[in-house]
């Protein structure tokens, strides 16, 4: 895709060139660019009627190369601009994601104590009663 847009970039300023070396050969009210070239000789050169012809043809083939070119280029460039931007939108979700993710492990692995100015808490054991198949079991305490 890459060389079709290089190859297209290339035709495209060939095409300009041409189509303003054209435009400026035509004769116009003032001579134009072709009777700096030899005034008269420009009718010799391409027949009775002139250059009126051929160069009329050559700008309008060239016109229609350049408007050609021109909106395969702009639609290629706003295609690549909507592909880039559903990338980079299709990205921002993906970290989001990445973030809830983050921030949810982050609350289940979290220590249960609290790290607050709050008392202390102290744990009771309770005296549990011997059961008769548990014969070795020292005899409970009660503090």
């Amino acid at each position: 895709m890459v060389i079709l847009d290089t190859l297209l970039k290339i035709l495209h300023v060939f095409v300009c060139c041409v189509l303003m070396f054209v435009v400026l050969l035509q004769q116009g009210r003032g001579g134009g660019l072709g009777a700096a070239f030899g005034g008269g000789a420009a009718s010799q050169v391409f027949g009775g009627r002139g250059a009126g012809n051929i160069l009329t043809r050559a700008t309008a083939v060239c016109a229609t190369i350049f408007m050609l070119t021109s909106i395969t280029l702009a639609y290629r460039s706003s295609s690549a601009d909507r592909a880039l931007a559903a990338r980079l939108e299709l990205d921002r979700m993906h970290k989001a994601e990445k973030g809830t993710h983050k921030k949810a492990d982050k609350a289940s692995t979290a220590p249960t104590t609290s790290t607050s100015a709050a008392a202390p808490v102290t744990t009771i054991t309770l005296p549990t009663a011997p059961t008769t198949s548990d014969s070795t079991a020292p005899a409970s305490t009660t503090p």
